[in-house]
């Protein structure tokens, strides 16, 4: 029997904001105490990785899709090291008066905190002995942490054979202190926020790499977090993706030895959130017979459906830049311009948005909402997308710039956006089905979808910006409709405004050559 989630939802209760909550909130930053961005293992030589990069020549929205190159008939660790690249590599610095330095990475985290890691269970990869693997994007090497081949052990763990017939599985983690540095308890929404938005990166890469990817997001947690040598609370396994062609099955293997790596500390001292680690520990999964039992849950239907659909045009796959140049560029929207963005650009990203994961993450969990602003062909007001019909459900019509930006903490962007996609959920129907697990789906399948918008955004020549929310006046805006539905995460969409003033994203850029 599904636990309906209670520890989940009284997570999720005590971390909404509110306009009160935000203003009586006494948190500030200590920036001496501030965590280093890269987890480097000390005790272990890097093995420095190759620095030619495939450039990624499909069409982002293509690869979105699921498309890309033929199968290869093996994983190269070029291959492997160019998807390592795009899902967390370093794609630009950027230096501040004074000498400070920020190093941007392929996919996007709330407050550039960058508290994912990357680690690699290889068995099958040309020119790299099997083991497990942690990536530093920092000095761009993999440390090898296991000398064994471990995808049995993950296949076992995550009750599905595949991670022991595929040439690799990535794991994806989050460090709870990176992040909760800043964000404090609300940093177990933002671990598969990011995660997810990690994840868009790594299923469209591995697409175009023709890797046919496989998430997985059911697991022992126990099991994995012992094969990466984590403890589970500071650090915490949030997905797996299994890539590469597939391979004869790899042998069954005993459990791990514990493994106890040194690293850098991450500060001075770290803050513990009691909160984050509850919510962690009842969603995990004791064993696979509970791995193949929580996967028989089944998403809630859609909101119900008006006869009013607007239609959206059909998307061309082909459209827009290729996706390594579209990761390359990809930032976070700073400011807006007030400028419109076309119906045909908006239906893209909200079909990029909503594409079907391979693997077990069910779907359908959360819906799209939005506040349109400034769409070509698009009366203003509020809509939610039909993912079903490719088409727009009106609800109600007016300028809502304010209001959004008001919803979005107050901030401009979220009314200055051309659109905001407000992602909502039947939370309590996902918890029924899915248990305390079920948040963890939630936010997700939010992160990946926005994360996909990114993509679409900068693909199609204009931005994007992940955006934080208060909770209950989100839902408020969108009722009746979201009656019983509960915010999870907010993007916004525009024409960028750029450091001389002009409004950048209105001319089509010519495709990157191979970089190294």
């Amino acid at each position: 029997m599904v636990n309906s989630g209670p520890v989940a939802r009284r997570y999720h209760d005590l971390t909404v904001h509110s306009p009160d909550s935000v203003r009586a909130g006494e948190h500030t930053l200590d920036w001496d105490n501030k965590p280093f961005p890269f987890k480097v293992y000390t005790d272990i030589p890097g093995l420095h990785l190759p620095r030619e990069i495939d450039v990624l020549a499909t069409p982002a929205l293509a690869a979105i899709a699921g498309e890309g190159a033929p199968a290869p008939s093996a994983l190269t660790l070029a291959a492997l090291t160019s998807l390592l690249y795009y899902v967390a590599g370093v794609t630009k610095r950027k230096t501040y008066p004074g000498g400070g330095e920020v190093l941007f990475r392929a996919a996007a985290s709330t407050g550039a905190l960058y508290q994912t890691e990357v680690y690699v269970v290889a068995g099958a990869v040309d020119d790299l002995p099997a083991g497990v693997y942690h990536f530093c994007p920092g000095d761009f090497t993999l440390r090898r942490l296991r000398t064994d081949d471990a995808r049995g052990l993950v296949a076992e763990a995550a009750a599905d054979v595949m991670p022991g017939r595929r040439a690799a599985t990535l794991v994806l983690s989050g460090i709870v202190w990176r992040n909760s540095w800043k964000y404090r308890a609300r940093t177990y929404r933002h671990l598969f926020w990011d995660g997810g938005t990690m994840l868009a990166n790594a299923l469209a890469a591995a697409a175009a790499l023709g890797l046919t990817p496989r998430l997985l997001t059911g697991f022992v947690d126990a099991t994995v977090h012992r094969l990466l040598g984590i403890d589970g609370a500071r650090e915490v396994a949030l997905a797996l993706l299994c890539v590469g062609p597939e391979t004869p099955p790899a042998a069954a293997a005993p459990p791990p030895a514990p493994i106890a790596h040194g690293t850098l500390p991450l500060s001075r001292h770290e803050v513990e959130e009691p909160l984050v680690a509850q919510a962690h520990a009842a969603s995990a999964l004791a064993t696979p017979e509970d791995v193949v039992r929580w996967r028989a849950g089944h998403a809630p239907p859609p909101p119900p459906g008006s006869a009013r659909l607007v239609a959206l045009p059909r998307p061309d796959p082909r459209a827009g830049r290729v996706l390594g140049e579209t990761i390359q560029r990809r930032g976070s929207t700073r400011r807006f311009a007030q400028a419109p963005i076309g119906l045909a650009e908006l239906g893209a990203t909200l079909w990029a948005a909503s594409r079907p994961a391979p693997g077990d993450l069910p779907g359908g969990l959360v819906d799209i909402y939005m506040s349109a602003h400034a769409v070509e062909g698009l009366a203003p007001g509020t809509y939610l997308y039909r993912a079903d019909a490719h088409a727009l459900d009106p609800l109600d019509a007016g300028d809502f710039r304010h209001q959004a930006a008001f919803l979005c903490l107050e901030q401009p962007l979220g009314g200055d956006a051309a659109v905001t996609l407000f992602f909502l959920s039947p939370l309590d129907a996902v918890l029924a089905a899915f248990g305390e697990r079920g948040y963890r789906l939630v936010n997700l399948e939010a992160g990946l979808a926005g994360g996909r918008a990114y993509l679409a955004a900068y693909a199609l020549g204009f931005g994007a910006s992940g955006l934080t929310f208060y909770d209950a006046e989100v839902v408020r805006f969108f009722l009746p409709r979201a009656a019983g539905a509960d915010a999870i995460f907010v993007v916004a969409l525009g024409r960028a405004i750029g450091a001389g003033g002009d409004v950048l994203g209105l001319k089509t850029i010519a495709a990157p050559t191979r970089r190294s």
